[in-house]
């Protein structure tokens, strides 16, 4: 009898699974079919945006530019 009943509640609480399963995927179904399509369209998306291009490398020529700057005047106030 408690064999019966424990495949039984295991059968339901499977279907219930299943369901769930299924209401996720339909509420969070991706138009992606696959994740190296998603990631295509991420970097299309940040290509469209101009996050990467010469704002950015002219950005990092600055950061390096003062970063120099300051070593020098650094080492310049230790030889002093």
């Amino acid at each position: 009898m408690l064999r019966q009943w424990s495949v039984a509640r295991l059968q339901a609480d499977l279907g219930a699974l299943e369901a769930s399963a299924e209401r996720a995927r339909a509420a969070l179904g991706c138009i992606y079919s696959s994740s190296n399509e998603f990631e295509a369209a991420a970097i299309r998306a940040r290509q469209a945006v101009n996050l990467w291009g010469p704002r950015t490398i002219g950005t990092m020529r600055l950061v390096l530019g003062a970063t120099v700057l300051a070593a020098i005047a650094a080492l310049a106030a230790l030889a002093v």
